[in-house]
């Protein structure tokens, strides 16, 4: 962006301004900084130190806090607010900002570009590959050269204005010479991001202050656009890639830069413009083969980068190409993600404990040498059964492969027996319960072995533990830690105890202060007046989730009603299929858990449906779910409305479905959708007008 010639002469001004401040002239010292910025924040070669440029900048804040009347939008003095922005605006994008195809082996890329030749009548066709970042999608308007807005990608049709926040990215210029290239507006699209380093100097400085730490860059970017105080965003020293040119408005009778007629040249245009551009990164290629070839070198290198990135984008580079291929409702057929393989490292398994859940399932748990694994540490990892340990052929001292599916759960992928020393031992799964020393069964349709000693206690500290949730009874101040503690001490020996609870005997343990115990006593006392569905999810029924709880709730009066239906009856239900159905009827034709109900009948819980859906209302008679993050109503927020508007939510996509919302993000659900004609795939902002 700057010619040597310019650079040296920036390199003397700040040595004489260093010196000699009094000969400091406003504009030039402007942009000075804007240029030391530049070279700090996006070319990552700075050319004074720290402390100098600090110098210079108090120069800037004197000379403006002495004359206000010179502060101009553009000044790298209003990257930093005075003010906390109590609530975000909302604002439609010029363009929608749409997701991605995802892709995640070749044959996903060529059928890809076998679309995209019919589309386009050409081959072989030319392609943009850069990294997929992973961060915060934002979007940046300029106008007549500044800096005029700034949003989060929300979903997908507005944003919200984040504007105060964005100029706290250094990389990110306040002004930029638009109209030398013959335009007057353009809203451009990015990815906020945090580098690897940045994230660790972050996290040390929280160790320090005693506070808990972030649990990987993507989530510390993702979480700083929002915050209220614009100084505290400052403090993450966060970066920003520029990426895609998505509208220009052009000066009137101005000729626009040829550079827009390509995507490669438009990364070119925004690095000239001063954007942290993936200029350096990206690379033109011919062919779809030659670009899964680059896909699979690349990745090979991907933590050598300094900033997480977990795919490659491809796109198409004839900009009037893009244009012919056009788009669907959800995203440009001219362009898609290649996502990486998940994440995976080696290590040792050290010992395996054998874990008994709620419903009595026993599950081995593999110990590991503590190994770091996409941002987290990886500790303990579940080998779900028996027949998974056989499988993969699993033993005790083995070193292996472990992958977080999806960057999020650990699986252990394989057992690397070439490394084998002959030390290693044979898991053997238990015959009896590890905990109560029940001999475990196993039926003939299932992996797992239980046991089945419902006075197994940790069984009953496990169905405690759910009973208490958020999603159940939500009885707040009982952690599973304090759960554990009383039943040992014999204050808490099961559900109905929990209202029974002698709540002096606890005045003494540590974190139970006359505040917290009043606390624990509201939060029992409020639990009794849960909605029923609650109740139903609480007792923990065998493939039960809350959906279903909600489901078998709308359809009775009181909950003993349930001994009324047959496994046929239940089934007519809806999202009840035949396993759950016989669950239920077991359940409730079980003379211990029919005692427990009345006990805690007698103690006051509420056992009837109370919240009946509203049969007349617009939604009536219509199932949805919800796929990816939404931005603008909270997950439970939009199942209510569905709920209190007549409609039923489904726990997954079949052809009973009718509306399918669709977030960020959308995982296996959106694609399962999409191959059953008869479902509706409707965006965050077209629900929002369907319950209006």
């Amino acid at each position: 962006m700057y010619p040597k010639e310019q650079i040296h002469a920036f390199q003397e001004l700040a040595k004489e301004y260093i010196k000699h401040p009094h000969t400091i002239e406003l504009n030039s010292l402007k942009k000075l900084l804007r240029f030391n910025e530049y070279q700090y924040y996006v070319l990552n070669e700075p050319l004074i130190s720290d402390y100098e440029y600090d110098q210079l900048y108090q120069q800037l804040l004197s000379i403006e806090s002495a004359n206000t009347s010179l502060i101009t939008p553009d000044s790298p003095s209003q990257r930093v607010g005075n003010s906390l922005n109590a609530n975000f605006t909302t604002e439609p994008h010029l363009v929608p900002m749409l997701s991605l195809e995802n892709s995640y082996n070749a044959e996903d890329l060529i059928d890809f570009d076998r679309k995209a030749v019919e589309g386009a009548g050409t081959t072989p066709l030319i392609y943009c590959v850069e990294p997929k970042f992973d961060g915060a999608s934002i979007s940046l308007v300029y106008e007549n050269d500044l800096l005029v807005r700034a949003c989060t990608r929300g979903d997908g049709i507005a944003g919200e204005v984040i504007t105060q926040n964005i100029k706290q990215i250094k990389s990110i210029p306040l002004s930029i010479p638009l109209s030398s290239f013959g335009i007057q507006q353009f809203e451009i699209r990015g990815e906020v991001i945090m580098s690897k380093d940045a994230f660790s100097v972050f996290n040390e400085k929280l160790k320090l202050k005693q506070q808990a730490t972030l649990a990987n860059p993507r989530n510390a970017a993702a979480g700083s656009l929002r915050m209220k105080d614009p100084k505290e965003v400052a403090e993450r020293n966060l970066d920003a890639f520029i990426y895609h040119i998505s509208y220009v408005l052009p000066i009137k009778g101005a000729t626009l830069t040829p550079l827009l007629q390509s995507h490669s040249g438009s990364l070119s245009l925004l690095w000239n413009l001063g954007f942290r551009s993936p200029q350096k990164e990206r690379k033109i290629i011919t062919g779809i083969q030659n670009v899964i070839n680059y896909c699979t070198e690349f990745e090979i290198g991907r933590d050598q980068l300094p900033y997480d990135i977990d795919g490659l984008v491809i796109k198409i580079d004839d900009t009037p190409l893009q244009e012919k291929l056009g788009m669907t409702s959800h995203h440009p057929r001219w362009a898609i993600a290649y996502k990486f393989k998940a994440r995976q490292a080696t290590t040792i398994i050290e010992s395996v404990e054998f874990q008994v859940g709620r419903t009595g399932a026993v599950t081995p748990v593999a110990k590991l040498q503590p190994v770091a694994l996409g941002g987290v540490t990886v500790s303990s990892i579940s080998m779900h059964n028996e027949e998974y340990i056989k499988e993969k052929d699993i033993r005790l001292g083995d070193t292996v492969i472990i992958e977080r599916a999806g960057d999020v759960i650990p699986q252990i992928v394989q057992s690397i027996s070439s490394l084998r020393k002959g030390t290693e031992k044979k898991i053997i799964f238990p015959t009896t319960c590890p905990v109560c020393n029940s001999e475990l069964e196993k039926e003939e349709s299932e992996a797992v072995w239980r046991c089945n000693n419902t006075l197994c206690k940790a069984q009953i500290v496990e169905r405690i533990i759910h009973f208490v949730s958020k999603d159940a009874m939500d009885i707040k101040s009982f952690g599973e830690a304090n759960i554990r503690k009383f039943y040992e001490l014999g204050l808490l020996q099961n559900i109905p105890a929990l209202y029974q609870l002698e709540l002096e005997k606890i005045s003494g343990l540590e974190g139970f202060g006359k505040k917290s115990i009043e606390n624990l006593k509201v939060a029992i006392a409020n639990s009794k007046s849960q909605p029923l569905y609650r109740l139903i999810y609480g007792l923990g029924i065998r493939f039960v989730g809350e959906t279903t709880a909600k489901t078998i709730a709308s359809q009775i009066h009181h909950i003993l009603d349930l001994q009324n239906f047959t496994e046929e009856q239940l089934q007519s239900f809806e999202d009840v299929g035949i396993k759950v159905a016989k669950s239920i009827f077991q359940f409730f034709h079980d003379a211990k858990n029919i005692e427990l109900l009345e006990q805690l009948a007698s103690l006051g819980l509420n056992m009837t449906q109370t919240e009946h859906a509203k049969a007349d209302g617009n939604l009536a008679g219509l199932n949805f779910l919800f796929t990816g993050t939404l931005t603008q109503l909270k997950r439970s927020e939009a199942e209510s409305n569905v709920e209190s508007r007549g409609g039923h939510i489904l726990s997954g996509v079949s052809s009973k479905l009718h509306y399918l919302v669709v977030g960020e993000d959308a995982g296996s659900k959106l694609e399962k959708a999409k191959k059953i004609a008869t479902i509706k795939i409707i965006t965050e902002a077209e629900f929002i007008d369907l319950i209006k």
